[in-house]
């Protein structure tokens, strides 16, 4: 007996759903680095070193591009960074169009 190929028929509503997924994740990490910059010290562990390094390297080049237009709002002592609130609004925008344009 001779098994048949099964062959997974990907649509365009499969490809916007992993597409719209992927934006989310992001965002999601973004949300994870604004958590964690309020957190003054963290405790050395090799393993939670590893997921704030991995979280930083995936989510600094991206907002940087916004810190090189916006700077810091001084408050007092302290500064606010807007780059993030920006870069989340801009990733929700430019995912809407781009889930839009894939299931057509």
């Amino acid at each position: 007996m001779s098994a048949t190929p099964v062959l997974a028929a990907i649509g365009r509503a499969d490809i916007a759903a992993y597409v719209d997924t992927l934006f989310t994740v992001y965002v999601a990490l973004i949300i994870v680095k604004i958590v964690l910059s309020w957190i003054p010290r963290m405790p050395y562990n090799p393993a939670l070193r590893t997921v704030i390094g991995f979280v930083e390297d995936v989510t600094s080049p991206y907002l940087n591009l916004f810190r090189r237009f916006i700077p810091p709002i001084r408050i007092g002592p302290a500064a606010l960074d807007l780059s993030p609130v920006i870069g989340i609004f801009l990733l929700i925008i430019v995912q809407g169009i781009v889930v839009s344009l894939i299931r057509g």
